[in-house]
């Protein structure tokens, strides 16, 4: 196992490593040989974690990386270890855990220190080539760790040991609580004071989408009618939606903007987020009908089925920078403007924030933030002028794509993207979903049912984590709703029990790695959102809405052992797990709707129409049943028509044919 002193990275698949492939620094991929060649040489290990699209990456790559000089002193004093966070979140997950154990906030890039037995004793994120805005230069640090390392051991075995055990200690939860309607009720209210009133989203910049959170407010709006809820999601979706963080050029949502108004964003589009806006778009749409809702659910779909395609699967993300440069790709001068649009750009300057002298760094981010939505005829205009822009930009040179496809990603887009199908009766984008879906299954998916979490080139990694399972379980359940087709539901009982069998905590909820997988210093367990919904959140919701599918009892007390393996943590941290708490109010009152009969299209149109997350639909083929312990087992159509009924924990509405009727009657169950 012996390792050569070179930089190893070029027979990798990930994107993000075979970017610093070219580097000086002989960089080593994660595994046993860096490892055991640390261990050999008593050197510390310098971990740098970090993704394709991520710009901060970028910028200390070209300053550090890149520098003979700085990648010497690597190469001297440490053993360097890249690492791709999409392809290994277990190993991102436990270093930002130590990071935030130091205090600092975590982030990308993560530049992590440890022992040769990958124990974590210091680290950082984003380091400059010299010392300004505060931060140590990058050589300073690498000589002073060093120093540390050889001149006072004691003093970085004493972090050591308090990291490790720290860590540990993470994954060990207190006493088992439930999560109650008051719990939820306080989450929604300690969220809205959270809100941004003025400008939406949550805090001050930099701000990001968040949408898990959003989906709890809306959640409360429909629970309780407070129209204040509604607001501060309805506020922030339009603002996100009219601002720089939207691409009103080519649909997509960017990462995050890095001030209050949503005008600048952080330029990389990741699948992850706009898969979760357009399932909150869409809820935002049935209630309200608003257009702007409908418009970016339509583009942002059309962004991902035209530039993210991976075969019949999705792209993980698109980069910030091009030719070196962030946002360059996207960003317009007046001149460019007036030269492609002719008569009709004042009009467009007008509604599009142009500027002579730009709104950023001497160009222009396209946005309406300050302008309201205009006239048809108006609106036709602008579109055809979107058209041009959009065919210029096609000449320019691209960000970088991330090609990679991830199981766990995917199936938020699938989700997302039937969801979005079933509310706009759009055919073609379910079949696109039930494409994705079949890519990941004969792509990702071993024949022992086990998912792999990355692929990419035609070749897969080797173990999947619990998000894997959870995201693409979820997708299924979805698909199985909206197309009926009973092979979906078989495919997430399937993964389920792979979860149950190789994941789950004898002490409640999951952990994120398997029990087979590759040892780590410390198995995970957690459930708090990062930039994507928790597993154990997801798990919740896929156990939760098996058990209503199916009325197999395990199901329930594997979703209550989950919630309740967090549900102090949740008390606490309400910002933290609200994909979590929307699962615990789906068990508390999930919202099964049932039809029967021939001829239930119009019912089915009448559920797809109705904003109602709880929503868990059984549309029964002919010779089924429901189970025998569901509130609605043994009732039949009436009259010889379609029927449907509704039914809140054991009590079920009367029997509804009438399109009209049944949308009334969800929208009555909604209610507390």
């Amino acid at each position: 196992m012996r390792l050569e002193l070179h930089n190893n990275l070029g027979q990798e698949t990930s994107p993000y490593l075979l970017q610093h492939r070219d580097n000086p620094v002989h960089w080593q991929p994660w595994g046993p040989a860096a490892l055991l060649r640390a261990k050999r040489e008593d050197k510390p290990i310098l971990l740098s974690v970090g993704y394709a699209a991520c710009h901060w990456c970028h910028v200390m790559a070209h300053e550090s990386f890149e520098d003979d000089d700085i990648a010497a002193l690597m190469n001297d004093l440490y053993v360097s270890i890249k690492v791709d966070r999409e392809e290994r979140p277990d190993i991102d997950q436990i270093y930002q855990g130590a990071l935030a154990l130091l205090g600092q906030s975590g982030g990308w890039p993560l530049t992590m220190f440890l022992t040769p037995d990958a124990e974590p004793f210091w680290g950082g994120t984003y380091f400059p080539p010299t010392a300004r805005w505060g931060r140590a230069g990058f050589p300073d640090v690498l000589r002073g760790v060093h120093q540390a390392y050889r001149e006072t051991p004691e003093k970085v075995d004493s972090n050591r040991r308090a990291l490790t055990a720290a860590l540990a200690d993470l994954a060990r939860k207190g006493a088992p609580q439930a999560i109650d309607a008051d719990t939820i009720a306080g989450a929604a209210s300690a969220l809205l004071r959270a809100v941004d009133m003025a400008h939406g989203g949550f805090g001050d910049a930099p701000k990001f989408p968040q949408a898990s959170g959003h989906l709890l407010l809306w959640r409360a709006h429909l629970r309780t009618g407070n129209r204040q809820f509604g607001l501060a999601v309805t506020l922030s979706a339009e603002r996100m939606s009219r601002g720089g963080i939207y691409d009103h050029v080519g649909g997509g949502f960017a990462r995050y903007a890095v001030d209050e108004r949503w005008l600048v964003p952080h330029f990389e589009k990741m699948l992850y987020d706009n898969a979760a806006l357009v399932g909150l778009l869409t809820e935002l749409w049935r209630e309200t009908g608003a257009a702007l809702y409908a418009e970016r659910v339509a583009e942002t779909i059309g962004w991902c089925l035209r530039e993210m395609r991976v075969g019949d699967g999705f792209a993980s993300s698109l980069d910030a920078d091009s030719e070196h440069e962030e946002g360059k790709f996207y960003v317009w001068t007046e001149a460019e403007i007036d030269a492609a649009l002719g008569v009709d750009s004042e009009v467009f300057k007008a509604h599009y924030d142009v500027l002579a002298d730009g709104n950023w760094e001497g160009k222009t981010i396209l946005n309406r933030s300050r302008v309201p939505m205009a006239d048809a005829v108006t609106e036709a205009l602008l579109a055809r002028g979107r058209t041009k822009l959009l065919g210029l930009r096609a000449g320019r040179v691209r960000p970088g794509r991330d090609d990679k496809v991830l199981a766990d990603w995917n199936g938020l887009m699938i989700a997302a993207m039937a969801e979005a199908a079933f509310a706009f009766d759009r055919a073609d984008w379910l079949a696109h979903a039930e494409a994705a879906f079949a890519f990941v299954v004969a792509n990702m998916m071993g024949d022992d049912g086990r998912l792999h979490h990355s692929f990419r080139d035609g070749r897969r990694t080797p173990m999947a984590v619990l998000d894997d399972y959870a995201d693409m379980a979820a997708a299924a359940l979805r698909l199985h709703e909206v197309t009926g087709h009973g092979a979906y539901l078989a495919r997430a009982q399937g993964w389920a029990a792979i979860a149950d069998a190789h994941y789950a905590d004898p002490a409640g909820g999951y952990f994120l790695t398997a029990d087979d997988a590759e040892t780590l210093i410390t198995r995970t367990k957690s459930a708090i959102d990062s930039p994507v919904p928790s597993g154990n959140g997801m798990m919740a919701e896929v156990q939760t809405r098996l058990y209503h599918l199916t009325g197999e009892a395990a199901y329930r007390a594997r979703a209550e052992a989950t919630i309740a393996a967090f549900g102090e943590e949740a008390r606490r941290n309400v910002y933290g797990l609200p994909t979590l708490i929307n699962s615990a109010e789906l068990l508390l009152r999930a919202v099964q709707i049932v039809i029967v009969g021939k001829g239930a299209d119009a019912l089915i149109h009448a559920v797809a129409g109705v904003s109602l997350p709880n929503r868990v639909l059984t549309v029964l083929a002919p010779g089924t049943a429901l189970p025998a312990n569901h509130p609605a087992a043994g009732k039949g159509p009436v009259g010889g028509q379609a029927t449907a009924y509704v039914c809140v924990g054991e009590t079920c509405s009367l029997p509804l044919s009438v399109a009209g009727e049944l949308g009334e009657a969800l929208r009555a169950a909604r209610r507390s």
